[in-house]
């Protein structure tokens, strides 16, 4: 029983982390929370039930297709909510309280495109399992274990070796300093958003995969626990996103597991509490002057 949760954890943790890693990437360049990452997040789990569900397409085309959908989705919100409010007075501010006008227009459009409430997400590994000892293991478990780690390897390897990485990380110590030295500031920008989004979009299948349903309000939900995630792990810092993942994760679980399932939700809340209280920075950021 308790290996079982176990694994329920570290699969419930590798969906947050990846989820906290969009926050985290647009949060490193731009220095703003990005409120429509959990409603691009939702758009990419639908693409899960259209692909698979609805026209009855492999699974891999639904990845194919959330990945498409919220890049589209990352452009526009970069190019139309945040670009125009960069250099305002208010540069914090106003591209804040842009994007949670997005999510809220995004949260209304998916309700109008793919209705309310709980739509089924069926794919061919959703029943597929094997037993070791006395746990039983799901393959779907296996599968986002290993998609997420995969995607966070990737990405660990594209910050800290590529030209492109580097050029993320120049523009996120310094703006000015960073275009100064030759980097174009503005697509470095860009892709930022877009991958945070693609990330978002490929972590929406995911859970479609893990919970089997998915609706037009999970976005907000998903979104609030990526945010406790960034500040439990410290804002801006990629292995805080991770380990701040899988500690939100285990801990639900736990919870589920003791009998609380009710205070579930309530778990990300009090983390940040805690941290806000304890550690303000972070359990891996830096203390600031």
């Amino acid at each position: 029983m308790f290996l079982e949760q176990l694994i329920n954890g570290i699969t419930t943790g590798s969906i947050y982390a990846i989820v906290a890693l969009g926050y985290t990437l647009v949060f490193g360049v731009l220095g703003i929370i990005n409120m429509a990452h959990g409603e691009i997040f939702m758009f990419g789990a639908f693409m899960g039930v259209v692909i698979t569900s609805t026209l009855g397409l492999p699974l891999w085309l639904a990845f194919v297709a959330a990945a498409v959908i919220t890049a589209i989705l990352g452009y526009l919100l970069e190019r139309l909510a945040l670009r125009p409010l960069r250099n305002r007075p208010d540069s914090h501010l106003a591209p804040l309280i842009s994007t949670i006008g997005v999510s809220i227009f995004l949260e209304n459009l998916a309700d109008k495109l793919f209705g309310s409430g709980n739509h089924p997400v069926q794919n061919s590994l959703s029943e597929a399992s094997f037993t070791i000892g006395s746990v039983n293991i799901y393959v779907v478990q296996i599968v986002i274990f290993c998609i997420s780690i995969a995607l966070m390897i990737a990405l660990s390897y594209w910050l800290l070796k590529t030209k492109g990485g580097k050029a993320l990380r120049a523009t996120a110590e310094n703006l000015e300093t960073a275009s100064l030295l030759g980097v174009n500031t503005k697509r470095v920008i860009m892709v930022t958003v877009v991958l945070a989004s693609v990330i978002g979009g490929i972590a929406g299948i995911l859970v479609g995969m893990a919970f089997s349903s998915v609706n037009p309000q999970m976005g907000l939900s998903f979104g609030l626990k990526g945010l406790a995630i960034i500040i439990l792990g410290g804002m801006g810092n990629v292995k805080g996103a991770m380990v701040g993942g899988m500690i939100l994760g285990l801990s639900e679980t736990l919870v589920v597991a003791l009998g609380y399932s009710g205070y579930r939700d309530a778990i990300a809340f009090i983390m940040i509490i805690v941290i806000l209280l304890l550690r303000p920075q972070g359990l891996f950021g830096t203390k600031t002057a």
